[in-house]
């Protein structure tokens, strides 16, 4: 059964299997479990193979597991497909992805491809495909949900959307020419960063430069500050000077500043040449300070308040939705100026005291002063040993004059732990192996 399709795309109604009709965008993020109803992951995407006479057959879909390990589900082992979740028989193999020859991803690789409608009624774009489950239970494509072109000529306008058979349609594309990417970012709106930056790692080269270039610059930062440094320099590389500089401007400084520490120092001062003066100047503050050491891990943007500032002003601050939850955790309150290097550090208050607090109460009578800062040139081990000792989620850093010069979250004390290749945990992997009976193991 299918429903009309809402303004963000088609809605499928996953019913029985004589009548079974699933949309890939809507089965994309859906969990997987096992017959004991333990969750296994998430589907990512499905897999298809192309045939010459008949629609593409699904072999399989790919799954999220724990650790943001993407493996490979094969479709006879899926029982069920109900609304929001995956029913497998329990037997997955846990390693990781591998595109075969000939296999095609409908969300990476389909979706936002051009096509022209064989009864000569124009053009359109994939926004979204069908899979079906036939009667002998083998899944395939099924309708594809098009988008024309738009007829007005405002710039909120979209065009009419139509529904076609795989049969109905044939490929705009041309040899050499790029698909849109438009649709497929799109489909990646609600993905977190870092489910973001593992979607893009696993799209073909091309495939992850062209959706590169269609995400706001937002996006694309929030998504490279979660890939390894070696991809960061990859996708940085291609994209061209000045949309390299929009990228590194909407980065978080100290994020901003690891990954220009990486590159030639030719290339690296060509890039702060072209940032915002005010971003390129916090950068090149934290390129003065060794990789290891507080000043090297610390962001230079922390939350920065005077004495006199109510708990109302606070809380106000850290409401922001942009800041991280670990620099939302403290205020720190300094004498003038308050942009880093500040004027000498009086205390640190959590947002906890604070709310214990009545919202006319000042900061400065609220400080905590068990939090002593720690120096910008500590060594990341006395970093790491203050935050564990005194479970703290961040620790204010001062320069010789006692001045603030930024933080250290635990987050980024965990990225400096963490071993380089923990996001993809890339090794060899050889061709697919018969599944592994049981729970998944890492």
């Amino acid at each position: 059964m299918l429903t009309s399709p809402s303004s963000h795309g088609p809605r499928a109604t996953l019913g029985r299997v004589s009548t079974q009709r699933v949309f890939v965008a809507r089965l994309t993020g859906c969990s997987v479990f096992d017959p004991a109803g333990d969750k296994l992951g998430r589907v990512r995407d499905v897999v298809v193979i192309f045939r010459k006479d008949d629609p593409p057959r699904v072999v399989g879909l790919v799954v999220e597991i724990p650790g943001r390990r993407h493996v490979f589900l094969s479709i006879g082992r899926v029982t069920s497909i109900q609304t929001g979740q995956v029913i497998t028989t329990g037997l997955i193999n846990v390693r990781r992805f591998q595109q075969r020859g000939g296999e095609v991803r409908v969300m990476a690789e389909l979706v936002g491809r051009k096509v022209f409608l064989t009864d000569g009624s124009g053009r359109a774009v994939i926004e979204d495909v069908a899979i079906e489950r036939n009667r002998l239970g083998e899944w395939d494509v099924g309708q594809l949900f098009l988008r024309r072109p738009k007829t007005s000529g405002s710039p909120f306008a979209k065009g009419p959307t139509t529904f076609a058979n795989w049969a109905d349609v044939r490929e705009e594309h041309q040899p050499g020419e790029a698909q849109s990417a438009e649709q497929l970012v799109a489909s990646y709106s609600e993905l977190k960063p870092a489910d973001l930056a593992n979607t893009l790692l696993d799209l073909p080269g091309e495939r992850l430069l062209e959706v590169a270039e269609e995400l706001p610059d937002d996006r694309l930062a929030d998504a490279l500050e979660e890939m390894p440094e070696d991809e960061q320099i990859l996708i940085l590389e291609q994209l061209g000077d000045e949309r390299a500089a929009d990228i590194l401007d909407a980065m978080e400084p100290d994020d901003a500043a690891d990954l220009l520490g990486q590159l030639p120092e030719g290339r690296l001062e060509q890039l702060l040449e072209l940032m915002e003066p005010e971003e390129a100047e916090d950068v090149r503050e934290l390129l003065k300070y060794e990789p290891d050491t507080a000043g090297g891990l610390m962001t230079s943007e922390p939350i920065i308040l005077p004495a006199d500032a109510t708990v109302a002003e606070a809380l106000a601050l850290i409401r922001r939705h942009e800041l991280h939850p670990a620099l939302a955790a403290s205020v720190f309150v300094t004498l003038p100026p308050y942009e880093t290097p500040t004027g000498r550090l009086l205390g640190t208050v959590h947002f906890q005291r604070m709310l214990r607090y009545p919202p006319h109460e000042r900061l400065g009578a609220i400080i905590d002063d068990s939090v002593e800062p720690v120096a910008s040139t500590a060594s990341a081990a006395e970093v790491a040993r203050l935050l564990a000792s005194y479970d703290l989620v961040s620790l204010p850093v001062v320069d010789p004059a006692h001045r603030l010069v930024g933080a250290v979250s635990i987050d980024d004390m965990l990225d400096y732990l963490l071993p380089d290749d923990w996001r993809s945990h890339d090794e060899h992997v050889p061709p697919r192996q018969p599944p592994v009976t049981g729970r998944i193991q890492l």
